[in-house]
């Protein structure tokens, strides 16, 4: 009889989940599985154009089960499920729902099941840079700064700013909603059968990044912030939480339910969640001082430190620094850029505006052969503008864009700066335009690392994960140029899953922390890339010119959000 142990890591992206069965010990992937969220891929319940990014309930329920499903199934089913110790979550955020008193999201229940308000709200939806903009006003009346935990900051990407939006406009969730609950919170939740919302486990990482929850507040801020800022928050605190929990500890066991209908035990442990980025770090084996950037559609960008070294000591213009949202025991520090690979799609899409809408209407090709057309097409501009754009001479040149193109996450958040590209003339082409907006989302990054090194904490290298880091070796090698330090690129193909699998493996009892289950189940890196000397003069001189570029933009940002820190 085996005596193997497996875990199963879930991480929610933004376009898709992917759980991975992990063998505990040694980390290795036995099998995975990834769902595209249906709704999602037919753009239901969103609205770009108002920045409007909601996701059906659905989706995630339907994209746990087919994974968690078919990654047994490929394993052996039933002969490997029994051995299956435990389950644990990570999620994109913030993305909260209103749920009823039972925890349900109000897209489960009758009348809401089309109400974008009653789904989750996407970390990427910016409908409330209103609502974020009152809240650091608001801020500035009280003795008691209790924004200096989130970077000074309050962003519309986090949880109040979504919450007093969809309390203000649509009075029906104002009165169905029982409470306001994150992804990473509720998936665990769901697992464990629960059916009362007081008794839901809320994420340490989520709750101390996004809602303003710190230790020295014992909770979250006081019922007069809340109300005082709305009178339509007036007792939505007490609707809330005060105690957190780290990611390595238990949420509770399987339901029958769930444990039938993936064909699992209902022993097994489901560990409380927490966001993609902050899991993802320790799948990546983060370091304390060495900055671990998730690079997907946006990035992410955790630090570890230890809590002494930090004492006294706030991080101006990030996304908060929180005791415990890493790695328990040690400061979490999180960072990001708003836009990063969604930058380079939108470019493509931009492009491939002909193939979108011109080629289906040819009357050269029958409609079968221009899709398959557009699809082979689509899925090749993206490596060939990377090497047509690495091609290019290394002298100076003339074009120059800002990377905000979803707005500024750090530093000193403001979702309501906009993108821009300078330097065009004739001679530009796709390859050149390319290279500039490659060129900006590095500079974000080298921004992000500067404002960590001004205010005391060193970065002693990167960590790359995620989708960009392992399939472009173009940006990547850009990146190390323009940071002037090398970056590792994590083995691991699905690293959140995997730091998710660890966590999983602490709450079942497997490890006794989560520094033994990554030094135990980490894959180590695959590749590093180091910077190029030659490449220093012109990018140095480059990174000014941004810099300038971005203070020319803000200066002109009407509604510019400027920090509040004591």
């Amino acid at each position: 009889m085996s005596t193997a142990n497996y875990v199963i890591g879930v991480d929610y992206g933004t376009d898709s989940v992917r759980s991975v069965l992990v063998d505990t010990a040694n980390g290795k992937e036995i099998s995975s599985s990834v769902f595209l969220y249906p709704r999602w891929q037919k753009g239901l319940y969103c609205k770009p154009a108002v920045n409007q990014f909601r996701q059906h309930p659905l989706d995630y329920i339907e994209g746990l089960t087919h994974t968690i499903k078919d990654c047994l199934a490929k394993a052996g089913g039933a002969e490997i499920a029994h051995l299956v110790k435990g389950i644990s979550v990570d999620t994109t955020g913030s993305s909260p729902v209103a749920v009823d008193a039972t925890g349900t999201p109000l897209a489960l229940t009758p009348s809401f099941e089309e109400n974008p308000n009653a789904m989750f709200v996407l970390w990427k939806d910016h409908t409330a840079v209103k609502e974020a903009a009152e809240i650091n006003d608001h801020a500035k009346k009280f003795p008691v700064n209790y924004l200096k935990y989130a970077g000074g900051i309050y962003s519309s990407e986090w949880f109040w700013s979504k919450l007093l939006h969809t309390l203000r406009v649509d009075p029906a969730i104002k009165n169905g909603a029982a409470s306001w609950v994150e992804h990473c919170d509720w998936i665990p939740f769901l697992l464990c059968g629960g059916n009362d919302i007081k008794s839901m486990k809320r994420s340490r990482c989520a709750a101390g990044h996004k809602a303003l929850w710190a230790e020295e507040f014992n909770g979250l801020p006081p019922e007069n912030f809340f109300s005082s800022l709305d009178p339509v928050l007036t007792g939505f605190k007490d609707k809330l939480f005060a105690d957190t929990y780290t990611s390595d500890i238990a949420a509770g066991t399987l339901s029958e339910e769930w444990a039938t209908k993936l064909g699992l035990n209902t022993s097994v442990i489901v560990g409380v969640g927490a966001f993609d980025a902050h899991m993802g770090a320790v799948g990546g084996q983060i370091e304390p001082y060495y900055l671990s950037k998730v690079m997907g559609t946006s990035t992410c960008d955790i630090l570890v430190a230890p809590n002494e070294d930090l004492h006294g000591k706030l991080i101006n213009g990030i996304c908060g620094q929180v005791n415990g949202s890493v790695i328990p025991g040690m400061a979490g520090l999180e960072a990001g850029q708003s836009a990063f690979g969604d930058v380079y799609a939108w470019f493509k899409n931009l492009i491939s505006w002909p193939l979108n809408h011109l080629l289906t209407g040819s009357n050269l090709i029958d409609e079968a052969t221009a899709i398959a057309l557009k699809e082979e097409l689509e899925g090749k501009i993206i490596a060939n503008l990377s090497k047509q754009a690495e091609a290019l001479e290394d002298g100076d040149y003339a074009e120059l864009a800002i990377d905000w193109l979803n707005g500024r996450r750090t530093p000193d958040a403001n979702q309501e700066l906009k993108g821009a590209i300078t330097g065009l003339g004739l001679g530009t082409d796709a390859p050149r335009f390319f290279r500039a907006l490659a060129a900006a989302t590095c500079f974000g990054a080298k921004a992000i690392v500067d404002r960590f090194k001004e205010q005391g904490v060193p970065v002693k290298g990167i960590i790359g994960i995620g989708g960009v880091a392992k399939k472009s070796s173009y940006i990547m090698q850009m990146m190390a140029d323009v940071l002037e330090m090398p970056i590792r690129i994590h083995r691991f193909e699905h690293t959140c899953a995997l730091g998710a699998a660890m966590f999983a493996a602490v709450a079942a009892g497997i490890y006794p922390t989560i520094e033994a289950a990554m030094a135990a189940m980490g894959t180590g890196f695959e590749k590093e890339y180091k910077p190029d000397i030659k490449k220093q003069k012109l990018y140095r001189q480059h990174y000014q010119q941004y810099l300038g570029l971005g203070r020319y933009l803000e200066k002109y940002n009407k509604k510019d959000v400027k920090p509040y820190l004591s």
